[in-house]
């Protein structure tokens, strides 16, 4: 098998959040063809437990630490060379001598970053270099802005400039490039029209025989709770903001209709923000969790109340495989080509959010229509498929792609 170069800002095992899940799916995908080289980072030191899991997949592994505090303190170079901040933030001389020494020896032909941030240590002798951005990611850092007070409103501000120019660039630069949905590409063809061409898309899939609400999970709630929960890493901040929001400002009306109404918020590592959550009636904080299923399973609802958030959540997914009802903010509920009102409840402004979720509560219907979606939609084996034909030697040029029944 030819060899191939996988690089990730972050180690791609377990997948238990966002863009794990993805790189993981990738990875394991392309590991039936080439022979992978996987260089990542690591950033939190539970994982280097996890290397070896990754054996079976990679013909070679080059982990690294990313300490954050360094990180960020690295990261303010680029406030001096003028590029994007998430630049340095990265930058490791040891990834980029041992990338480049693969493509030297002839081990990798081609290669795949795993996020616009890894873009930097891909050779550019490859065969073929492709880029999988998911989200263009310059956009989430515009739309923090306006939230932040100086001087990170400005700082902000000015990452979401810096790297949008280093998207469009790597996008031209690049072989081709994909994101984790239709408005994704839309957006990135718009920022870099020359590249359009190499733009495309292929979407997440769920593991739905494991996010399946056919199994006997033990009940963690209390039998006279009526159960709302969020799932998701609880140290990443449009999460924080999402729950803060939905505790403080929608979760009060909600109890005021239904006393027994319970938000439950599962995710490692809860801020100190999140963790203050729990002070208040009706909110319960878990932290990691050996299995969020049952957390699901039993919940009445699941909300998904973001605020800022880019390309598919795979949070929503998840809940609507277990056929839980999904109220979902237009934000959370971008990229689902579904149904809203059907398969999951689209809601804005905190009014229109509670009397939602109030509904839920009332009705607690099983979400079959949701399952089936996430069935017929998000399948990883056939909407893998569509990234194959990237990596062939010949320019492939490819629209948008639409995986799946619309």
């Amino acid at each position: 098998m030819e060899g191939l170069l996988f690089l990730a800002h972050r180690i791609p095992f377990p997948p238990n959040k966002g863009d794990k899940i993805r790189s993981f799916h990738l990875l394991r995908h392309l590991s039936a063809r080439y022979e992978i080289h996987l260089g990542a980072f690591v950033d939190d030191p539970d994982d280097w437990q996890y290397r070896d899991a990754l054996q079976p997949y990679c013909a070679s592994i080059k982990l690294l630490p990313l300490h954050s505090r360094r990180a960020k303190l690295a990261s303010l170079t680029g406030l001096l060379t003028g590029e994007a901040l998430t630049l340095p933030y990265y930058r490791s001389r040891e990834l980029k001598r041992w990338a480049g020494e693969l493509a030297a020896s002839g081990r990798v032909t081609r290669g795949v970053a795993y996020s616009s941030a890894m873009a930097q240590f891909m050779p550019a002798t490859l065969v073929r270099r492709v880029i999988d951005m998911v989200d263009v990611d310059s956009d989430k850092w515009t739309q923090y802005a306006p939230t932040q007070r100086w001087p990170f409103s400005w700082v902000y501000a000015r990452e979401g400039r810096k790297l949008a120019e280093w998207e469009a660039w790597v996008a031209q630069d690049f072989d081709a490039t994909v994101l984790v949905s239709r408005e994704e590409a839309a957006l990135l063809q718009q920022r870099a029209p020359q590249a359009r061409h190499k733009i495309s898309a292929f979407e997440n899939g769920v593991d739905a025989e494991y996010f399946s609400p056919a199994r006997d999970y033990p009940n963690p709630y209390s039998p006279d709770v009526q159960g709302i929960v969020f799932t998701g890493a609880m140290d990443y901040w449009p999460n924080i903001d999402a729950v803060i929001w939905f505790a403080e400002r929608i979760l009060p009306a909600v109890r005021h209709s239904v006393p027994a109404a319970q938000f439950t918020i599962v995710g490692s590592r809860p801020s100190e923000a999140v963790r203050a959550l729990a002070r208040q009636p009706g909110v319960v904080v878990t932290g990691s969790v050996p299995d969020v299923r049952p957390y699901l399973a039993h919940a009445v609802c699941a909300v998904a109340p973001l605020r800022i958030a880019r390309g598919v959540q795979n949070k929503v997914l998840e809940a609507m495989a277990m056929a839980r009802p999904v109220v979902a903010s237009v934000q959370a509920a971008e990229g689902i080509h579904d149904e809203a009102g059907r398969d999951f409840i689209l809601a804005e402004g905190e009014a229109e959010f509670a009397r939602a979720v109030v509904t839920q509560l009332q009705t607690a219907f099983y979400a079959a229509h949701a399952r089936d979606f996430v069935l017929a939609r998000y399948d990883w084996a056939r909407n893998l498929t569509a990234v194959d034909p990237l990596f062939e030697q010949a320019p492939v040029v490819i629209p948008i792609l639409e995986t799946g029944p619309a």
